[in-house]
């Protein structure tokens, strides 16, 4: 940790870190140690805050208790949407920690602009995603199509339809969407001025429950959650 928190100060031409996160779980070394290697850089004066991503329950507090937890990163959106039942948002919130959910666009599936796997650069990641493989890749999209009649009636487009819909989850939520476009990014933006009542929420909730997108978001699962 220690060593690649020197290594980005440097390429970063910085000398402190805002947020630093731990991105993935190593089980191989008690969360403990990690955190207490972090806590040093805080101490250091190298790093502000300190953050971790794809963390369980119960690893999130282990790593709060060695050094407060300023931010929890997973995934989060309309097709993602374990951390609502694995425990992880109800953490958090009682830790008092914000939470950073990334993908809130299902990797670009729920723009819409993704009607077929070959619509994908050939050494594109996503060809590789259970999500976006053969019959899955089909019933994913019927929930596009939910979400894109949805924001036709509010006048807005599905990514800023799924985008508010994350915005509204709470204030302690904060949505990183990417993309590589200014045209994308001026589209996502047009999320911020996209009111949600409470009824249009229960439509969309009913048009895409918890568990609805079909396959799993990672083709290996297993160094996730820790």
């Amino acid at each position: 940790m220690r060593t690649a928190c020197d290594a980005s100060l440097q390429r970063l031409g910085v000398d402190h870190i805002d947020l630093y996160y731990q991105h993935r779980i190593d089980r191989t070394v008690p969360i403990e140690d990690t955190w207490g290697a972090l806590s040093d850089l805080v101490a250091a004066g190298k790093v502000r805050h300190l953050g971790i991503s794809e963390a369980a329950p119960d690893t999130i507090r282990r790593a709060h208790a060695v050094h407060p937890v300023t931010a929890l990163q997973t995934e989060w959106s309309l097709w993602t949407r374990d951390p609502e039942t694995n425990g992880v948002l109800a953490t958090v919130r009682e830790l008092g920690i914000g939470f950073v959910a990334y993908s809130p666009l299902g990797r670009g599936f729920l723009t819409g602009q993704i009607s077929s796997i070959d619509a994908l650069a050939p050494d594109d990641f996503r060809r590789r995603n259970p999500r976006f493989q053969g019959y899955n890749f089909y019933k994913n999209l019927e929930l596009v199509k939910r979400v894109r009649a949805i924001a036709d009636e509010k006048g807005a487009t599905p990514a800023q339809l799924a985008l508010a819909w994350v915005l509204a989850r709470g204030d302690d939520v904060v949505p990183i969407p990417g993309t590589r476009r200014i045209a994308y990014l001026e589209d996502n933006l047009g999320a911020l001025d996209l009111e949600l009542t409470d009824d249009d929420l229960a439509r969309i909730d009913a048009a895409v429950p918890i568990g609805a997108a079909v396959g799993d978001r990672y083709p290996d699962m297993s160094p996730l959650n820790a």
